[in-house]
């Protein structure tokens, strides 16, 4: 067969994969050079501890099964098996975190509550103030900024894969095709689009009333550290951010203990996972109201530097770069993503959210049988 995927961020380069997997071909338009919205500005986060029970944790356990695999045939992808530390500096963020522990499905995600000093000893790194940690051993994380450049070289290897960058798709033609702004018509078996946060245009006209929105996020980057931080770091707020952790601890984790001002005005929490060449992501926000601020404010980094520096009980190397993304989402936020046959033969899939990253492989595969690719 011949799969037409449009959009080259981490979901549509997966689509991409999964198609040239099972031995179809493949033609990969991008809008861009390459891909430059969330699918680069995000953690590299294969977070599988705070997924809600049911399909979005099926989704993400099978995703980083996944990405072990095709880590090990791309090594250039930097997967890494970490695992994440949830970090409570407080008794009610390790009530949550002791809670967490009687999940049904608290063995797969490998949770087990650490205090602190064994919470060091899993991470030397931390040498700050706090009382214990939540580990996860099944997270891990990719090189964000790489990820899709390396899959899209294997993808190259195989022979049946050609990418079309600097190409919008402009009109879905008859069945199974789309005309691009060259004025090209591409033609094949099947068409998906995964168009990220770009919910206008083509998208608008597909779908009028797509159950979709964007959220904007502001994050950061460091200079080397110069040691390793063996695991990704969250901090207590993470409790509050994801659906797992939702039980009586975090009622009274929320009634008792409010976020700072700051913390709260922008949704926030600290996740912290140290790239390859030694510097740190550092996040993040969440903004969900249209029209979104066109710049970055401060003080939210200004929190996370703060918040940060007590965990490690160190300064922070330079700040070297900040940044703003934004992430298409469902409305519906318990759905894992909207998938959507728009006409005969032409899939969109979009709204993953900040699963984006975590599940992309196991959202592909999905998408791949469900079109009996």
């Amino acid at each position: 067969m011949r799969v037409i995927v449009v959009g080259a961020g981490v979901l549509g380069t997966m689509h991409a994969w999964q198609a040239v997997e099972r031995g179809h071909e493949v033609i990969h338009l991008e809008r861009e050079a390459e891909a430059r919205g969330a699918s680069v500005r995000n953690f590299g986060l294969v977070w599988v501890g705070g997924r809600a029970g049911g399909e979005e944790l099926a989704t993400a356990l099978r995703a980083r099964e996944l990405w072990e695999g095709i880590g090990a045939r791309v090594p250039e992808l930097g997967f890494r098996p970490s695992g994440s530390l949830t970090v409570a500096r407080t008794e009610a963020e390790l009530a949550v975190a002791e809670q967490a522990l009687s999940l049904p499905e608290a063995a797969s995600r490998g949770f087990k509550l650490l205090d602190a000093a064994e919470t060091r000893a899993v991470n030397p790194a931390l040498r700050g103030t706090f009382l214990g940690a939540l580990w996860c051993e099944r997270d891990g994380a990719v090189e964000p900024r790489t990820a899709q450049r390396a899959l899209r070289q294997a993808l190259l290897a195989s022979g049946r894969y050609t990418f079309l960058p600097g190409r919008e798709v402009r009109e879905v033609v008859g069945e199974r095709a789309v005309r691009d702004d060259h004025g090209q018509t591409h033609t094949g078996d099947a068409v998906i689009l995964c168009t990220g946060a770009w919910l206008g245009g083509l998208v608008r006209e597909l779908v009028p009333e797509l159950p979709v929105r964007r959220v904007r996020l502001q994050m950061m980057q460091t200079d080397p550290l110069d040691e390793p931080l063996t695991t990704a770091v969250a901090d207590g707020d993470s409790f509050r951010y994801y659906p797992a952790y939702a039980g009586t601890a975090l009622d009274a984790l929320q009634a008792g203990q409010p976020q700072p001002p700051v913390a709260a005005e922008h949704k926030m929490q600290l996740l912290l996972v140290q790239r390859r060449d030694g510097s740190l992501t550092i996040g993040d926000t969440h903004e969900y109201e249209h029209p979104f601020n066109f710049d970055v404010v401060e003080e939210p980094y200004e929190h996370l530097v703060g918040v940060a520096e007590e965990l490690l009980g160190r300064p922070l190397p330079r700040i070297r770069r900040r940044w703003a993304g934004v992430y298409a989402q469902c409305v519906d936020t318990s759905r894992v993503v909207h998938r959507e046959q728009v006409r005969d033969g032409v899939w969109l899939v979009t709204g993953p959210g900040g699963r984006g990253m975590t599940c992309s492989p196991a959202i592909a595969e999905s998408t791949a049988e469900l079109l009996n690719l």
